[in-house]
């Protein structure tokens, strides 16, 4: 993706950015694969989220890892669609407007995931190489505390840091709003963090 970026104002074409970024964003793999394999809504399972984590619970490590590749893949897709077709700039709205529609899809009356995974796929669209600086922050983290939610944690808080050492000014803008919305979402997650009841990585609770 260019950088810098030329802000140039057409509200028509970024409002149809956003929304189309929406749409993709709201799709809710999780739900929609668990309930196609016959386990029902993973809502009531596990911690109640529809992301990759809470689908891992359920046992079924295939549902996860088809969970994982759609949320990432709605928000690449946005992306490079938006971008191909109308402009770098509408590709960074559409990736704010695929983050929001995983964070709040309407289908689910604005209840969706936590978004580390639409993330991811945004990350990588927009600049691939720091995209594979935060998963390889994840995993180590991930490797080291068990942690899911404390991986994608401190992966997003240095993601804006790492754009920015490389010049990446708006992007670096862009990501640190997600980022904060990524926090917004795991302030639970946070609360048993610091309480030491956080469930680990492939825990049934």
């Amino acid at each position: 993706m260019p950088d810098p970026i030329s802000w140039s104002f057409s509200l028509p074409y970024y409002v149809l950015a956003l929304a189309i970024g929406y749409v993709l964003g709201s799709i809710p793999f999780g739900l929609l694969v668990t309930k196609i394999a016959g386990l029902g809504d993973i809502r009531q399972i596990g911690s109640g989220n529809i992301g990759t984590t809470n689908v891992l619970r359920t046992g079924r490590k295939s549902l996860a890892a088809i969970t994982l590749l759609g949320d990432a893949l709605k928000g690449t897709v946005a992306v490079l669609l938006t971008g191909f077709y109308l402009g770098p700039e509408a590709a960074i709205l559409a990736g704010l407007g695929a983050f929001i529609g995983h964070l709040f899809p309407i289908w689910l009356k604005f209840k969706g995931g936590k978004g580390v995974a639409t993330y991811i796929g945004i990350l990588l669209a927009l600049s691939w190489p720091i995209g594979i600086a935060f998963c390889v922050i994840w995993l180590l983290v991930a490797f080291i505390t068990k942690y899911s939610s404390l991986s994608a944690l401190v992966a997003s808080l240095l993601t804006p840091f790492m754009l920015a050492v490389f010049d990446q000014w708006q992007l670096a803008e862009v990501m640190g709003l997600l980022s904060i919305l990524l926090w917004v979402k795991h302030h639970e997650n946070i609360s048993r963090l610091l309480k030491g009841t956080e469930g680990k990585i492939g825990s049934k609770g």
